[in-house]
């Protein structure tokens, strides 16, 4: 088992170096000047060039890259060209919004996804299992943008439950926080629930197949505990290999989703970012998200070897 993960870590670690090397070659491909941006069209070339040399864009791309990296190892990420401040302390402001709706979107996508793709396969051909599958087709084939303005129509314009945006903030207690985040959750999970419960149904139906199952109920097993003991356990491989791909599909939703709910989060953040020619933070902002989305396939890659075990002793 040590030597699996410890695969896992080396893949991990050569991953972010690849992600790091694409991230900061293709921004820094981009054209034009930050320096520019930030002094406006009017700026005189002097200027512009001695504000090149403050934020060390005239330095070499390896002197710059390696810089970088140690300031990332150190925790030291610079500071923003417009906002003057740490961009980790803009991150960690944001992330107290982007973490809690990722997580509530991926608890949503999980419970919704799981309750009808079990469902769906223990009514496989039946009236259930057809109506389900047809709004999972109806939810694969939805924007999420464009549902999120059907939930605000509905229910901020019309029912007026839910406020349409912003953010309310964690200062005053839970429920209020997340009442600001019930409509941008629902509206990321929906198309993820929608996918990984056409794949959940799948694997389940394929497991029922299995002649341990055919055993278990030759035994006197009732339906529904073979379902929830047996099958359900071997059938999460190729559901958990989803759910790790969705998670860095909520992550970048989130930047759709946060600008159409004014939410100020880590994807409103990058937005802004790159309308401001802000490299630095939209740099440190992509590396983060694609550092989480990494340790989620560690995370499931792991999870695989308890689930089963003959995936240890195959790559042992």
């Amino acid at each position: 088992m040590s030597v699996f993960v410890l695969r896992r870590l080396l893949t991990l670690l050569a991953t972010l170096v690849g992600a790091s090397l694409i991230i900061f070659l293709v921004l820094d491909a981009l054209p034009g000047n930050a320096a520019q941006m930030l002094m406006g069209a009017d700026a005189s070339p002097d200027a512009v060039r001695a504000l090149t040399v403050k934020l060390g864009l005239d330095q070499p791309l390896a002197v710059r890259y390696l810089q970088w990296i140690k300031g990332l190892l150190s925790g030291d990420l610079g500071n923003s060209y417009v906002y003057g401040t740490p961009v980790a302390s803009l991150i960690a402001e944001r992330l107290v919004l982007t973490v809690p709706l990722a997580i509530m979107a991926m608890t949503v996508t999980v419970t919704l996804a799981l309750s009808a793709g079990i469902y769906t396969a223990a009514n496989h051909n039946k009236l259930g299992d057809v109506g389900v599958m047809s709004l999972t087709q109806v939810g694969i084939a939805l924007p999420n943008f464009w549902f999120a303005i059907l939930l605000v129509l509905l229910f901020s314009v019309r029912l007026q439950w839910l406020s349409a945006g912003g953010f309310a903030g964690w200062e005053d207690g839970i429920w209020p926080g997340v009442k600001s985040l019930l409509l941008p959750a629902i509206s990321l999970a929906v198309v993820q629930a929608a996918i990984l419960a056409r794949v959940t149904r799948s694997a389940v139906l394929e497991v029922l197949r299995e002649d341990f199952v055919r055993t278990a109920r030759a035994k006197g097993l009732g339906k529904r505990e073979v379902l929830w003991r047996h099958v359900l356990r071997n059938a999460m491989i190729p559901v958990m290999t989803v759910m790790g791909l969705q998670f860095a599909n909520l992550l970048a939703g989130t930047i759709v989703i946060e600008n159409v709910f004014y939410l100020p989060g880590l994807g409103r953040l990058i937005f802004q970012s790159i309308a401001n020619r802000d490299l630095i933070v939209v740099r440190n902002c992509v590396m983060l998200l694609a550092t989480m989305v990494v340790i989620v396939n560690f995370v499931v890659d792991v999870l695989y070897a308890f689930i089963d075990p003959r995936i240890k002793v195959h790559d042992l």
